[in-house]
C-alpha cells in the first residue's frame, strides 16, 4: 500500500488542499493498492502558477537546448535507476502481465526521453531565411505552459510522449495523471527531483474529471496534450477552441489487420494474437478487426481461435501469464456487454465469451474471438478496448482497403504478406495516421497520431517536437549580414 498526502508542485512536495482521495485499486484483486489525493482547484491553481513562473521567470525556457538535454540524460538516469519499481508500481496499478511490464510499459518510456534528450542536445532554434523582400531569422520557440492529460493504459509511456518533447522544447508542464494510475507518476516527479529539473519545470497530480477540466481550461495554460477516448477529446477540443488554446489530441481506434492471400495462415493468424490481445486488449491501436480472404475464412478463424485459447490467463505476477485483468469493474462490464452486443447482432463466439472460470475475484475478461461479423455490426464499429476481437472476411484486396476505411477512426492498422512492397501499397490505401507491414510498432523518431475520429496532431519524432513549439519571424533590413546567409 502506498500511501500520499502530498502532491508535487514548484519543485517541493506539497500538503494537497483537497479534502477527497483517490483509492488506486489492484485490477487484479480488486483491492487497494494505493491512497493519493485528489486534487482540487487550489492544487491546480497552485500547480499551473508554478509552471507559469517558471516559464515566465525561470532558467528552463532561457537555457540552451543542449543544456536542457544534460538535464533530460540525468532524469533518463535516474528513471532507468528506478525502471523496477516503475514496472512493479504499474503492474499493481493497471494489471499488466509480468512479461509485457518491461518491453510494453517502461522500456519504450524511457526510449522515447532517450530520443528527445538526444534531439535536444543538437537542436537549432533559429535559421536565417533570405526573404523575398528582406533578410529573416525564424524561431522556434517554447509554446508555454503544458496541461499533459494521460490514460491509465500505459500511463508512463504515453506521459513520456509528452513529457519529454515538451521538456526538450523548453516548455513547462503540470502533469494529470488518471485516477486509476496515479502512482507511477509519483515515481516520476521523484525522479525529476533526484535528477536536479529545475522547479516548475514539472508538476505532477492525480485528479478526476472536474479539477481535469479546470486544468484545461485554466487561462494560464497555453497547450493541452490529451490521450484517452474520443469523446472526452472532443470535449477538450471544444474547450480550447474557445480560448484558441493549442492541442494535441491522441485518441480512439478501431484497427484493422488485413491478411492478404499470400501470408501464411499457419504462422500469420498466432502472430497476430500479440497485436490484438496484449495488454488485453486495452491500447488504442489494437488490431480488433482482422480482415482475411474469404475463400480462406474458415481456416483462419480456426487458426486464430487455436492460438487465442492457449493465451494463459490469471495473476500479472506469474510469469507465464499473457492476459491479466481489465482495469476496473466498469470496463469488465462494458466489454462484457458488448460481447452481448456482438451476440444479438448475429455474430458468433468462437472461444471466450465471458468471465474466465475460477477468476471471479479481480475484473477479468477471457480473451473472446466473434466470427461471421460484418462490416457494420457495432462491435465491427465501436471501440471495446478490451480482449474481443472480430474476424471479417473480405473478396479481394479493394474490397479489404474498402472494410478497412469503413470506420469513423483512422488510428492505425496492419497488413501481413510475405510481399513488402506490396504491403506498402496497401498501407498507401488505407486511411490512418499510422501503418505497418507485418507487425506493430511504433518508433520514437517517427509520428505518430489519428486521423478522423482518432485525433488531432502529432506525437513522436520531429514533429512531436514541433507541437510544443511556435515559429516565430524577426526580419532586418536589406543587406543585413545574418550568419549562416550569403
Amino acid at each position: 500500500m502506498t500511501t500520499r498526502t502530498d502532491v508535487y508542485i514548484g519543485g517541493t512536495w506539497t500538503p494537497s488542499t483537497s479534502e477527497r482521495e483517490i483509492v488506486v485499486r489492484s485490477p487484479a484483486t480488486g483491492e487497494p493498492v494505493g491512497r493519493v489525493p485528489d486534487a482540487g482547484a487550489a492544487d491546480v491553481d497552485a500547480a499551473v502558477a508554478a509552471a507559469r513562473r517558471a516559464f515566465d521567470t525561470g532558467p528552463w525556457p532561457a537555457m540552451a537546448p543542449a543544456e536542457r538535454a544534460e538535464v533530460m540524460q540525468a532524469l533518463l538516469t535516474e528513471l532507468s535507476a528506478r525502471s523496477d519499481e516503475m514496472a512493479r508500481t504499474i503492474m499493481a496499478e493497471n494489471g499488466t502481465p509480468a512479461m509485457l511490464i518491461g518491453p510494453g510499459q517502461v522500456d519504450n518510456a524511457l526510449d522515447v526521453l532517450r530520443y528527445y534528450a538526444e534531439v535536444a542536445a543538437s537542436l537549432e532554434t533559429e535559421t536565417p531565411r533570405a526573404g523575398r523582400y528582406s533578410p529573416a531569422l525564424v524561431r522556434t520557440d517554447p509554446v508555454g505552459v503544458v496541461a499533459a492529460v494521460v490514460p491509465w493504459n500505459v500511463p508512463f509511456f504515453l506521459t513520456m510522449m509528452k513529457v519529454a518533447p515538451a521538456m526538450a522544447a523548453g516548455c513547462t508542464l503540470v502533469l494529470k495523471a488518471a485516477p486509476e494510475t496515479p502512482l507511477n507518476a509519483y515515481l516520476l516527479a521523484e525522479a525529476a527531483h533526484a535528477a536536479g529539473v529545475p522547479a516548475g519545470v514539472l508538476n505532477v497530480l492525480a485528479a478526476g474529471p472536474e479539477s481535469s477540466e479546470r486544468l484545461v481550461t485554466h487561462a494560464d495554460v497555453d497547450k493541452v496534450a490529451f490521450t484517452g477516448s474520443t469523446a472526452v477529446g472532443k470535449r477538450i477540443a471544444g474547450l480550447a477552441a474557445a480560448q484558441l488554446k493549442r492541442v494535441t489530441l491522441e485518441l480512439g481506434g478501431k484497427s484493422a489487420a488485413i491478411v492478404l492471400a499470400d501470408a501464411d495462415l499457419t504462422t500469420t493468424m498466432p502472430r497476430l494474437v500479440g497485436v490484438t490481445m496484449s495488454l488485453s486488449g486495452q491500447f488504442c491501436i489494437a488490431q480488433s478487426r482482422v480482415l482475411v480472404p474469404r475463400d480462406r475464412y474458415d481456416e483462419a478463424v480456426e487458426l486464430f481461435a487455436a492460438a487465442v485459447e492457449k493465451l494463459p490467463v490469471g495473476d500479472p505476477a506469474d510469469p507465464a501469464t499473457f492476459i491479466g485483468p481489465v482495469i476496473s469493474e466498469r470496463q469488465r462490464d462494458r466489454i462484457l456487454g458488448y460481447i452481448e452486443i456482438g451476440r444479438a447482432e448475429g455474430a458468433v463466439v468462437v472461444t471466450g465469451g465471458g468471465v474466465p472460470e475460477g477468476l471471479d475475484r479481480g475484473w477479468y475478461v477471457a480473451p473472446t474471438v466473434f466470427r461471421d461479423v460484418t462490416p457494420g455490426m457495432r462491435i465491427a464499429q465501436e471501440e471495446i478496448f478490451g480482449p474481443v476481437v472480430a474476424l471479417l472476411p473480405y473478396d479481394d484486396e479493394d474490397d479489404a482497403v474498402a472494410i478497412a476505411n469503413d470506420s469513423d477512426f483512422g488510428l492505425h492498422g496492419t497488413v501481413w504478406t510475405p510481399d513488402v512492397a506490396h504491403g506498402v501499397e496497401i498501407a498507401r490505401r488505407v486511411r490512418t495516421g499510422t501503418y505497418s507491414v507485418n507487425g506493430l510498432s511504433l518508433d520514437p523518431a517517427a509520428p505518430f497520431g489519428g486521423v478522423k475520429q482518432s485525433g488531432l496532431g502529432r506525437e513522436l519524432g520531429p514533429e512531436g517536437l514541433a507541437a510544443y513549439q511556435e515559429s516565430r519571424t524577426i526580419t532586418v533590413p536589406v543587406g543585413t549580414a545574418l550568419p549562416g546567409l550569403a
